[in-house]
């Protein structure tokens, strides 16, 4: 092993981490449910379907391109993860598409895929313990624009009557759980990028402690409008002219837009009725940094990945791959290796890993539900999606981030990293079914 390697992300005053090797799988504890995958959806850049989207991970193809709305022309940032020539009418009735946003819509369009793959049908019983929890950061941002735009440039004094049914967070949650008849806990979590990992993290801990025998989750997000693009520049976190996680040149995150959502569903039930069972959900850890709203700290990262494996009862060989949260941004990116560094030790230097965001952007609220689909790639398989973009090594991010070429790997265990300003880090770990 490298002699600079052999203490990254560890200061002299830094605890260890707490030991996880003894750990007992949650599964076994309690009596606790196991929890399968069953079904899968996506709209995204990079496809309109999961089967277009993995393509894409294999290829090392990238989604990010010029942007193509009113006013682009006023914007310093031009380019992003846009799903290009996207007509609602296509998908969506006149009535619907007055009560559905873009990030709604891009959410039915994937919810029908996850069920549809599923084979499941919430008549009677299974409706009243099935639910639904979704992730997103910006909800109706769309709407909010056009509607902003309607009264303060154009003049106008009254705006459509469901402006706010179309607007609000929940909206997407809400019309997934009509749509398919879901009765139980149905609600939306926002915390900024970690959003779709703490909704589908607690989808998990629902199905797992019998709270509910499915629930549908992932995330959504439609930021790529002229305000929500205007208001992330101010940040200046933003590239104008690529994603390149981990490389030593990287100069920004590029937003993206989509939705991806799964159906999480009880072992036992899943497998009397002979689901195709795409992966197993076997831990979930989050941890809040408590210390900046924008700079993400490796110690409450770390936390957040130690807890997952515990939970899961996994030992840190055991991983395979992780989907690293991978901004792009000098901050985030060295950040996010030294606490994986940390936390794994040694076996920090035989793991992939891997960020999809240079793809298919930063998808904020709905990042980690699409980057769920490259966790089941690897595991299913065996296909390991590559960090395109990749130019030049930082001696900061000294992993084996697995540079813009796919590779062949069996793994038996992964982890989605997702880490979100102010501070709120959520981690799922996955096995392989």
């Amino acid at each position: 092993m490298n002699a600079k390697r052999k203490d990254r992300g560890r200061g002299p005053d830094r605890p260890a981490s707490p030991p996880v090797a003894a750990a007992t799988p949650a599964a076994l504890r309690g009596g606790l449910r196991r929890v399968a995958i069953t079904g899968a959806g996506t709209v995204n850049a990079l496809g309109r379907s999961v089967p277009e989207t993995m393509a894409a991970l294999r290829e090392g193809r990238c989604g990010i391109g010029e942007l193509n709305f009113r006013d682009v022309d006023r914007l310093s940032v031009r380019i992003g993860a846009q799903v290009h020539d996207w007509e609602p009418e296509t998908y969506f009735n006149r009535q619907q598409i007055s009560l559905y946003d873009k990030f709604t819509q891009f959410t039915m369009l994937a919810a029908k895929e996850a069920v549809m793959q599923s084979g499941l049908t919430f008549h009677g019983e299974l409706g009243l313990c099935s639910g639904v929890v979704l992730g997103t950061a910006g909800g109706g941002l769309n709407t909010w624009d056009e509607n902003y735009r309607a009264v303060y440039e154009e003049g106008k004094n009254r705006v459509h009557p469901f402006v706010v049914p179309k607007l609000m967070n929940n909206a997407a949650a809400s019309h997934v759980s009509m749509e398919f008849g879901l009765r139980g806990p149905a609600f939306t979590v926002a915390t900024a990028c970690a959003s779709s990992n703490h909704a589908m993290g607690l989808a998990f801990q629902m199905v797992r402690s019998g709270a509910a025998r499915v629930m549908l989750s992932g995330g959504a997000e439609a930021m790529l409008c002229f305000g929500g693009v205007k208001a992330w520049e101010g940040l200046r976190v933003m590239s104008r002219d690529a994603c390149r996680p981990f490389s030593a040149n990287r100069n920004g995150m590029v937003q993206g837009e989509g939705a991806g959502v799964f159906v999480f569903e009880d072992w036992d039930h899943a497998t009397a009725r002979g689901a195709d069972i795409l992966a197993e959900v076997v831990g979930f850890a989050m941890s809040a940094d408590a210390q900046d709203i924008v700079m993400p700290s490796a110690q409450g990262a770390e936390r957040a990945i130690a807890g997952a494996m515990a939970d899961a009862g996994l030992n840190p060989e055991q991983i395979g791959y992780i989907n690293a949260h991978g901004t792009g941004t000098a901050a985030n990116d060295k950040t996010e290796c030294a606490a994986v560094a940390h936390a794994f030790g040694h076996h920090a230097d035989r793991l992939m890993i891997s960020s999809t965001k240079a793809m298919h952007g930063h998808v904020i609220g709905g990042t980690g539900a699409i980057e769920l689909l490259a966790c089941i790639l690897a595991l299913r398989d065996g296909i390991i999606a590559p960090t395109i973009g990749y130019e030049e090594p930082d001696p900061e991010c000294a992993l084996d981030v697995v540079p813009n070429v796919a590779r062949e790997a069996r793994v038996d265990a992964v982890l989605s990293n997702a880490f979100a300003f102010g501070g709120l880090n959520a981690v799922l770990a996955l096995r392989r079914a």
